[in-house]
């Protein structure tokens, strides 16, 4: 058994791969528009204000003359509010590449009377394209705050040294290696480089270690002044679980200024677990453990991001937004389905957890034709999160229903529908089941659902399963072992056990559809659209009423109808 498991075709991986290559330029490519689908989603919501920059690095923005700060990758706004509100002296130029965060800024300057033209200028500015300084005097800047991103890291860095003062600061602060949120993506495909990472939503977060920050700075002409862990524990008491954060927090200056290099000497924090006392949602604060050469530990009243999008990245707590529920419209009865909103389809392994156009098609059709199924035994196969089909067949009188997926997300996610849409007596009339196709301990376990002798199903259907050219054998051969025997040739085409695909012909053609469905002894009884005809009418007959035309999603969808030889 250990070696036919070996040797199926891997239709359900599970390996950690990473992301492919097309995703990885594809998010280089458009890092601004998913950036700007963030924004028009959360609006300011998403992050907290960032107040820690006043405790920490207050030192830099107070003392004599007006400071000018330039705050790269603003967002909208966490950070520069905070501090036009603290310093009043200060002025501050937010830049982000992303127009929709810039308009976020630009409708809070206008909302409070204190934040003017005078103190905040805002604008779209992508520092690995555009000259920073045809929007800001050349070293006029005497502090810089930023977080960054791997991509083009030093033609950023070119850039703002064309606008800091020769004594001027930049000051950083962004994730760190070891942070959870970086264990949480390891144990997905969500890998583009090494540190670097996808999330569901597009955008994409690099986690910095202190020699790879120090080297990036330094080849760019800037030494270290400060350099630190900032290590956090939150505590989720509903989970009993405690998590990990960490920052990585520097202040730099220009090689060539007058303040003296501490890259030898820099103060690093780790993070102590005797020293630290459990931080609930409630009490949150910065914890840093004292380090050997005497640096002070920061204070402990500084706020954890618990803002809306943050408890997800700490404890995998689904947002709201991940999960969304589309209503099936399907004729007779509608279904309220959770799948998997789109935005978080890319990062996917499992085509399961959204619905297809084909499913709402079959769904349609059995709605309108309950004879297709009505007293048999019907299985679905590949159906997913939804199970519509299964669903329309247990409501259209059919005997046994098992609706069946290989993958175990698309297959909780079923159950999860199944029970919210149907109830007695149809609920007790489907079953579901996880199904790989070609593993034969699978096949024995639906067969064993069956009450028939002979195990089989009278009717099977599958919606868009034909899209991967190494699933297609597989797939006709679980279709053989499942299928009822054909004891009667001479029977009517629609009494005879049968086989029903409706799919789109994406990357596996027709022709090597049909060459697959001969070896298994499946021959193609009826296909549509095409040509009617007395031999060919069983499709047909589904569509005879002239407003079903609404009910089909796109004209690309097809169907083919599969009887197997006599036994």
């Amino acid at each position: 058994m250990a070696e036919q498991r070996t040797s199926r075709i891997l239709i359900y991986s599970t390996s950690s791969t990473g992301v492919s290559p097309f995703w990885r330029e594809k998010y280089e490519r458009d890092a601004k528009k998913y950036w700007d689908v963030f924004y028009k989603r959360h609006e300011d919501r998403f992050f907290k204000d960032r107040h820690y920059l006043d405790k920490e690095w207050g030192h830099y923005f107070s003392g004599a003359g007006r400071k000018v700060i330039l705050e790269v990758g603003c967002g909208a706004g966490n950070t520069i509010f905070p501090l036009v509100a603290t310093y009043p002296d200060i002025f501050v130029h937010a830049c982000d590449f992303s127009p929709r965060a810039i308009d976020l800024v630009k409708i809070e300057l206008l909302a409070h009377k204190d934040f003017t033209e005078n103190r905040v200028s805002a604008f779209v500015c992508d520092l690995t394209v555009d000259d920073l300084s045809k929007h800001i005097l050349p070293s006029s800047v005497d502090i810089i705050t930023m977080n960054l991103s791997p991509e083009k890291m030093p033609l950023v860095l070119q850039n703002i040294r064309k606008v800091l003062k020769p004594n001027g600061y930049v000051l950083f602060r962004d994730y760190a290696i070891g942070d959870l949120a970086q264990e949480r993506f390891s144990c997905k495909d969500q890998k583009i480089s090494e540190n670097f990472y996808v999330r569901g939503d597009g955008t994409r977060a690099f986690y910095f270690s202190d020699e790879f920050l120090t080297s990036l700075f330094k080849e760019n002409g800037f030494d270290v002044e400060e350099l630190g862990f900032c290590c956090k524990q939150v505590e989720n008491r509903s989970r009993e679980i405690v998590m990990n954060r960490r920052w990585l927090q520097a202040v730099f200056h220009f090689s060539d200024g007058l303040k003296p290099s501490y890259t030898e000497s820099a103060i690093e924090f780790d993070l102590c677990q005797e020293n630290v006392e459990p931080i609930s949602s409630s009490k949150n604060s910065d914890q840093l453990c004292q380090s050997d050469n005497g640096a002070k530990e920061l204070a402990n009243d500084l706020e954890v991001d618990m803002s809306e999008g943050m408890a997800f990245e700490m404890f995998g707590v689904s947002h709201s937004s991940d999960e969304i529920i589309e209503v099936v419209d399907a004729g007779k009865w509608n279904f309220k389905i959770k799948v998997l909103s789109k935005e978080y389809q890319h990062i996917c392994k499992s085509t399961g957890l959204m619905l297809w156009e084909s499913a709402r098609l079959m769904a349609s059709v059995l709605a309108k034709n309950p004879t297709v199924v009505s007293g048999k035994r019907v299985l679905e196969l590949g159906c997913g999160c939804g199970g519509i089909c299964s669903m329309v067949s247990a409501r259209s009188a059919a005997d046994f229903v098992v609706a069946t997926d290989g993958d175990a997300k698309a297959l909780d996610m079923l159950t999860e529908n199944v029970a919210s849409n149907l109830e007695k007596p149809f609920l007790d009339k489907l079953i579901t089941r996880r199904l790989e196709w070609g593993n034969k301990d699978h096949i024995e376990a639906i067969k064993e659902l069956n009450d028939d002798d002979e195990g089989g199903f009278e009717v099977i259907i599958g919606t868009d399963v034909t899209y991967i050219a190494e699933a297609i054998l597989p797939l006709f051969a679980t279709a053989k072992d499942l299928i009822s025997p054909n004891r009667d040739d001479d029977a009517k085409d629609t009494c005879k056990p049968a086989l029903i695909l409706c799919h789109i012909l994406r990357r596996v053609d027709e022709p090597s559809i049909l060459s697959a469905a001969s070896k298994f002894g499946f021959r193609l009884v009826d296909n549509w659209p095409t040509t009617s005809s007395s031999q060919r009418s069983i499709i047909s007959s589904w569509f005879s009423e002239k407003s079903f035309a609404d009910c089909i999603p796109t004209t690309a969808l097809s169907i083919m109808y599969f009887h197997r030889g006599v036994e």
